[in-house]
C-alpha cells in the first residue's frame, strides 16, 4: 500500500478545516503541566544539550496537551536516545507507568538506555512488519511518538498502518495517541513525503483514522513560521542534525528545528 497517495481535493479541504476547528491555545509555561512533569524537565541530570532543546520541542506544554499525569500508563514508540524518556520515566507514580516500545532488535538498546540513565520502565517490541506486540491489549493510557511516523511511511508498504493499529489496540478506550511529527504544508507536492522527512497533517488523520481514532485537538506549541519546509536534505538539513555540516549552517541555525504538528488522537469509548 502507498502511503503517499495524493488525497482528493474535496478530502484535503476537508481535512483542513476539521484541524483548524480543533486547534487549542496551547500553555505557554511550565505551571500549565503537572508537577511531576515540570519536577522531570527541571532534573539536574538533564544534560545542558537536552535542555538547550527544550525551546523547539517545549515538553511541558506538549505533555500537557496530550494529558500526561503520574496515574497515566504511558507507552512512548521507538524513544531513541531518550530525549523524551528521561522526562516521561520520571513522572509515574501509584498505578502509572513508562513502557518504551521497540523493535525486536532496538530491545536490548533501548534496555540499556534505561539502566544508563537510571530510569524506571519497561521495554516491550513491535514487529514492524506486522504489528505484533507483547503490549497487552485494552492496557494503556496514553500512547506517545515524537517525529517517528515519517519514518514509518517512506519506506511504503503497511508498516505505518500496522503501528497504528497497534497502538489503537494497546490503549483503553478513551486513551490517547499523542503525536509530534514535521509538518508538510498541505499545499505541497505530496511527493516530498517520500524523502523529506515531512509530512502532511492530512496523511496522520487519515492513518489514525483508518486505525479507528478520532481527531481531539490539534496545537501550534511545535510550530515554527521559519521553517520553509524546502530543504536541501530535508528536515535534517536542519539542527540538531545539520546534515549539510558547515554550509550555510548560520543560516539554518537561525530558523532553528523543523515547523512541527502536535496532534492528540482518542481511541473511542
Amino acid at each position: 500500500m502507498s502511503l503517499s497517495r495524493p488525497l482528493p481535493a474535496a478530502a484535503i479541504a476537508a481535512a483542513l478545516i476539521g484541524t483548524a476547528a480543533l486547534v487549542h491555545a496551547a500553555p505557554k509555561s511550565h505551571s500549565a503541566a503537572d508537577p511531576a512533569v515540570a519536577r522531570a524537565i527541571a532534573a539536574p541530570d538533564r544534560s545542558a544539550a537536552e535542555r538547550a532543546r527544550d525551546r523547539y520541542r517545549h515538553p511541558a506544554e506538549t505533555l500537557a496537551f496530550f494529558g500526561v499525569t503520574p496515574a497515566s500508563k504511558v507507552v512512548e514508540f521507538s524513544p531513541g536516545g531518550g530525549w523524551y524518556s528521561i522526562i516521561l520515566a520520571r513522572v509515574p507514580a501509584g498505578t502509572g507507568s513508562y513502557t518504551a516500545l521497540v523493535t525486536p532488535k532496538g530491545a536490548d538498546a533501548a534496555r540499556t538506555m534505561l539502566a544508563d540513565r537510571k530510569l524506571t520502565g519497561t521495554v516491550a517490541t513491535i514487529d514492524p512488519a506486522t504489528g505484533t506486540t507483547d503490549v497487552p491489549a485494552n492496557s494503556q493510557d496514553v500512547v506517545l511518538t515524537f517525529r517517528n511516523i515519517h519514518n514509518l511511511t517512506m519506506g511504503g508498504g503497511d508498516t505505518a498502518a500496522h503501528a497504528f493499529k497497534a497502538w489503537y489496540a494497546m490503549l483503553r478506550p478513551g486513551g490517547t495517541l499523542g503525536i509530534v511529527e514535521h509538518r508538510l504544508p498541505e499545499a505541497s507536492d505530496v511527493a516530498k513525503e517520500r524523502d523529506s522527512g515531512y509530512l502532511k497533517v492530512s496523511t496522520v488523520r487519515r492513518l489514525a483514522e483508518a486505525a479507528g481514532f478520532k481527531l481531539a485537538g490539534s496545537s501550534d506549541v511545535n510550530a515554527n513560521p521559519k521553517d520553509t519546509h524546502d530543504h536541501p536534505k530535508g528536515v535534517w538539513t536542519l539542527p540538531p542534525t545539520y546534515s549539510l555540516g558547515d554550509q550555510d549552517r548560520a543560516k539554518y541555525a537561525a530558523i532553528g528545528e523543523s515547523d512541527r504538528m502536535t496532534l492528540r488522537f482518542v481511541k473511542p469509548r
